[in-house]
């Protein structure tokens, strides 16, 4: 986890995202006590951190924490895209690569007074994010099949609602690419249809 002050939301969170990665993934997942977040990454005129300089960090804790590293914050990230400069995302991988940074803060609600289906929305939101970026650290690209947890989501954080699971190629290209990696048959540790409100 990246930051200091961490909200209990995130902290209560980890069991969920371990379920997540074990879902789809062989990994081996251990989560190391926090740690700060570099100031260098810091983006003063949105208060925010910069995510590909946040990947420039992990790649350096990475040598000491592990084969693969993720790191979770609750802090607002960005990126550059689409001609925009700074914009604000959920995530960001090294496609074929060894890092990735996530992001709370666009999932929805987490606060103790929020209904508990926004909480619950926004977990699974923050698992299926998890999912989606260890995707492209294999070495998917973004899906154009809609409902794949690797389709993009083209600046909206409700996309991730409609996923559930790999489309068919991206399961058959990760069970060639990787296959002692990814299970076979994943099984989601969430519903097919994402909690709405009354």
């Amino acid at each position: 986890m990246l930051g200091s002050d961490l909200p209990a939301s995130l902290l209560s969170d980890m069991d969920f995202v371990r379920q997540s990665i074990e879902a789809f993934y062989r990994f081996e997942v251990t989560v190391p006590a926090p740690l700060p977040l570099p100031q260098e990454a810091y983006y003063a005129p949105r208060r925010r951190y910069r995510a590909e300089r946040l990947l420039d960090f992990l790649q350096e804790v990475k040598h000491e924490e592990g084969d693969r590293i993720m790191g979770i914050t609750a802090v607002d990230i960005s990126t550059t895209k689409d001609g925009y400069e700074d914009w604000g995302i959920l995530g960001l991988a090294t496609l074929d690569g060894t890092v990735c940074v996530i992001s709370t803060f666009r999932t929805g609600p987490r606060d103790a007074d929020a209904p508990l289906w926004k909480k619950e929305r926004a977990t699974i939101r923050l698992g299926k994010t998890v999912v989606h970026e260890l995707g492209h650290n294999l070495g998917l690209p973004h899906c154009p099949h809609r409902g794949c947890i690797l389709e993009d989501a083209m600046g909206s954080v409700s996309t991730t609602d409609r996923e559930y699971t790999f489309c068919d190629d991206c399961l058959r290209t990760l069970m060639e690419t990787h296959p002692d990696i990814v299970v076979p048959h994943p099984v989601p540790p969430w519903p097919q249809t994402t909690p709405v409100g009354p």
